[in-house]
């Protein structure tokens, strides 16, 4: 049986994201054909992707590369996203460069497969307005969102809860004392994952799990309230709803970013990927669920408090976020300075709660920048 092919623009192709859906259109080239391909500044790796892929449009930051390479120069993101020779947009760049290529995508039609959070965490409810007012449905493809999304096919009666799972990250058995002298190098050793690197640091901290938390209540429509995080070591079970009649759904599979980013490609259709390991339970032996010290992860509750609030809160969050993991990659901060970071921004910030777009990406900026300019101790 012939099947459609489906027109991809990748937006990040050179990340974890990026190279994963690489990987999975490479194993399907009678389903998907790449059109687009956008990278930052890892030049010779996106000049290997086109090389394989023959892209049609092509863009990164680097200008005096971009005339060199094969591919033509559609201008901007957003307009890469929104062009009429695609049919899905994979949002994979990291941080508010993914805002407005989502927004353009929805208003074009597009299918957009959404990898990078921060956009919903910025600009939820702005975001899912535009989604409805065009009928067009945001695709999840973080591993937590695309499992709860999975599981709530199907159930047209009301959701009591959803369950999203955590590995803890790479100082789960840490204690705090200890999480003071840890290195850049040590949080980047996920336990189960491979991700990029400022996931990894925000999954230690556990702000990623906040985010998810987040990005749940904006995709899910769903009060906060009605949302649980559990340890879950194995990473295994994906998420978890409960229905009406008190019954959990779980999603279960391997720790694999590719199984989340093919559905959201060939949704509703599943297709079998040999490259891909199934799940084996029997190998697995078994799955073990904790409760969440919060002691541990100080980010995670100041995140939720903050991303609770309407306006321009999210995006000062969003930005101080980042700096802070940048400051401790670059050993300006220690681990344990990463909420003092955060913290010290959202003291400063005077919200604006009916923001339009730009005024949500400059307050990224803004507390981005107010983060960086921050003496906030060094780890040297």
């Amino acid at each position: 049986m012939a099947h459609p092919m489906r027109r991809v623009a990748v937006l990040g192709s050179t990340g974890s994201v990026g190279t994963q859906t690489l990987d999975v259109v490479r194993a399907f080239p009678d389903r998907f054909k790449i059109v687009a391909l956008s990278a930052g500044r890892n030049i010779e790796l996106l000049a290997q992707q086109i090389d394989e892929f023959s892209p049609e449009y092509v863009l990164c930051e680097d200008a005096e590369a971009l005339k060199s390479l094969p591919g033509r120069d559609c201008g901007t993101l957003e307009e890469m996203a929104a062009l009429p020779e695609v049919d899905v947009v994979m949002v994979s760049t990291v941080g508010s460069a993914g805002l407005l290529p989502t927004v353009r995508a929805l208003e074009a039609g597009k299918i957009v497969a959404l990898a990078n959070k921060e956009v919903l965490i910025m600009a939820g409810e702005q975001v899912m307005d535009i989604s409805r007012r065009y009928n067009n449905q945001i695709l999840p493809v973080d591993s937590e969102p695309s499992a709860i999304w999975q599981c709530m096919l199907g159930e047209r009666d009301a959701i009591r809860k959803l369950i999203i799972t955590a590995s803890g990250g790479a100082f789960r058995d840490k204690s705090p004392a200890e999480l003071a002298n840890v290195s850049p190098e040590e949080a980047l050793k996920h336990p189960t994952w491979s991700m990029g690197r400022k996931i990894t640091i925000d999954s230690a901290t556990l702000v990623n799990k906040a985010f998810e938390v987040i990005e749940a209540h904006w995709l899910f429509d769903m009060p906060y309230d009605q949302i649980e995080v559990v340890v879950h070591r194995q990473s295994i079970v994906h998420s978890m709803i409960e229905t009406a009649d008190g019954i959990v759904k779980a999603h279960l599979g391997s720790p694999d970013m590719r199984y989340p980013i093919q559905y959201a490609l060939s949704h509703p259709e599943r297709i079998f990927n040999p490259g891909l390991k199934p799940f084996d339970p029997v190998e697995i032996g078994s799955l073990t669920f904790e409760a969440m010290d919060s002691k541990l992860y100080p980010c995670f509750e100041l995140a939720i408090d903050v991303g609770r609030r309407p306006g321009t809160w999210g995006a000062a969050l969003m930005g101080a976020d980042e700096a802070a993991v940048d400051m401790f990659l670059e050993n300006r901060i220690k681990f344990t300075e990463i909420p003092d970071v955060i913290r010290g921004v959202v003291a400063q910030h005077t919200a604006k709660d009916t923001p339009n777009l730009d005024e949500i990406i400059q307050t990224a900026e803004w507390a981005y920048d107010t983060a960086r300019s921050a003496a906030v101790g060094s780890s040297n």
